[in-house]
């Protein structure tokens, strides 16, 4: 295997793939962090060089982090189609990108190829693609899943209706919820991060919202985001929920400090299958985002693109109805600016959805980051014109208790009335029902919360 390349003259020699995958990445503060990244632009092109000319085969004989040594790769390899990997195994990653980009390979394709790859090998071919091949590639890909609704039809942009509250109110939370179905928010989700974990605490905030899903009949899921046993205690007490949700890392250390592993996550899955509230067959509710590891100290070296690869790979595994990275809100110590949060909200949407996974952003940062909200939205905008899944937003854009920003409640349809798009079909036609959507736009009665009250 090559590991040289020149440029402009110079050369330059790199240890291993580890170390070229690194390099190969666009400019990530967390990379720097780590003392993985590259030293000048031209370090890097020699990097995307080497890496353009390994195989595919090389790729998965030199494993980042030894299967032997590690659960997640061990899932992502024994997920490997050998008769597909075996169609391919000789092309060079440049080659992979030029089929991916190309006008005769369509998203059924793609997510034919996907399962005869490794998740290493669709982060290389993610290095090497511009913003505008990452939005073109996404788009070809449609990924439909079912809980209570569906969601990923083409045409259309669901969204996560996040209705926070900074002391857990039931009666906050469910003003929240109320202001968010007045825009048409929440035909992903309606996803509620706890500050209590307490299973008493969670299980109130699954009555809660499930409550409100039966009383005005939406065609949506329910899901509290607390640490998956917590939320298993309080299925097993009989707390009505749609989908169980884990963050989720790509090494089985930092899984470790999240106090999961596959085998509990394989207990949650058949817990919500049998006992859950809704039909399914997609049950599972996963977050992600680049930086995850190395701020658990368990990144082995391996840079963080990369890493984000691999938690989609580690996802397959149990079929999710959603997952979302979380694109900005880890800070700027792993993505610096805007520019840095916009690429990796574009890989990681290209990533997720060349694994097959149902792919949502939340397009957010923290006040720390040199970023600000015309920033988000224009990656917004970029995200919605990949044909992202969907996307989360907060009362405002400003999330009360996790003390970031994200898109608002009014993003929403503004996306939507721009590029043409559509609340998820069910979702679409309740709207309709209620008064609030009329050929694909708001009505005047649109923001009102008053139209949801309790009988």
């Amino acid at each position: 295997m090559k590991l040289t390349a020149q440029v402009q003259g110079q050369s330059y020699g790199f240890r291993d793939l580890k170390e070229v995958f690194a390099k190969a990445n666009e400019e990530r503060s967390g990379d720097r962090l780590a003392g993985i990244g590259a030293e000048s632009a031209q370090e890097r092109i020699a990097a995307k060089r080497v890496l353009a000319e390994t195989t595919l085969e090389q790729i998965r004989n030199n494993p980042l982090i030894p299967p032997e040594d590690d659960e997640v790769s061990r899932i992502i390899d024994e997920g490997v189609n050998e008769r597909i990997y075996r169609e391919v195994r000789g092309w060079t990653v440049a080659e992979l990108r030029e089929y991916i980009l190309s006008d005769g390979a369509s998203g059924t394709d793609l997510l034919r190829l996907s399962r005869g790859l490794t998740s290493e090998m669709i982060a290389a071919a993610a290095k090497l693609m511009s913003n505008l091949d990452l939005i073109y590639a996404a788009k070809k890909i449609e990924v439909i899943t079912r809980c209570n609704g569906s969601i990923g039809h083409r045409g259309t942009l669901s969204s996560r209706l996040q209705p926070n509250h900074p002391t857990d109110s039931a009666d906050g939370v469910v003003a929240s919820i109320r202001e968010g179905l007045s825009y048409g928010v929440g035909d992903a989700v309606i996803g509620i991060n706890p500050v209590d974990d307490s299973v008493e605490s969670v299980k109130r905030l699954m009555h809660a919202s499930h409550d409100c899903i039966r009383a005005w009949g939406i065609p949506t899921q329910n899901c509290v985001l607390a640490h998956v046993t917590t939320q298993m205690k309080a299925v097993e007490q009989g707390a009505p929920v749609d989908l169980i949700f884990q963050s989720i890392a790509g090494t089985e250390e930092a899984n470790r400090s999240f106090g999961i592993s596959a085998a509990l996550l394989d207990e949650a899955h058949e817990l919500i299958r049998r006992e859950g509230a809704s039909p399914g067959p997609n049950l599972m509710y996963f977050e992600t985002g680049q930086g995850t590891e190395l701020s658990a100290d368990a990144h082995h070296g391996v840079d963080q693109v990369t890493l984000e690869a691999r938690k989609y790979g580690f996802a397959r595994r149990w079929n999710p109805f959603i997952l979302n990275t979380v694109v900005g809100f880890i800070g700027p110590e792993y993505l610096y600016d805007a520019k840095q949060v916009i690429r990796a909200g574009l890989e990681d949407h290209f990533m997720g959805k060349m694994h097959g996974i149902p792919m949502g952003v939340d397009v957010c940062y923290t006040n720390h980051t040199r970023a600000d909200q015309n920033d988000i939205e224009g990656l917004g905008v970029l995200l919605a014109a990949a044909g992202v899944n969907f996307v989360i937003a907060v009362p405002m854009g400003d999330d009360c208790m996790l003390n970031y920003q994200s898109l608002s409640y009014h993003d929403i349809p503004a996306l939507r009335q721009t590029f043409g798009l559509r609340p998820a079909p069910e979702f679409e036609a309740w709207l309709e029902q209620r008064g609030i959507l009329r050929h694909g736009a708001l009505t005047e009665r649109a923001g009102d919360p008053t139209l949801f009250v309790f009988d």
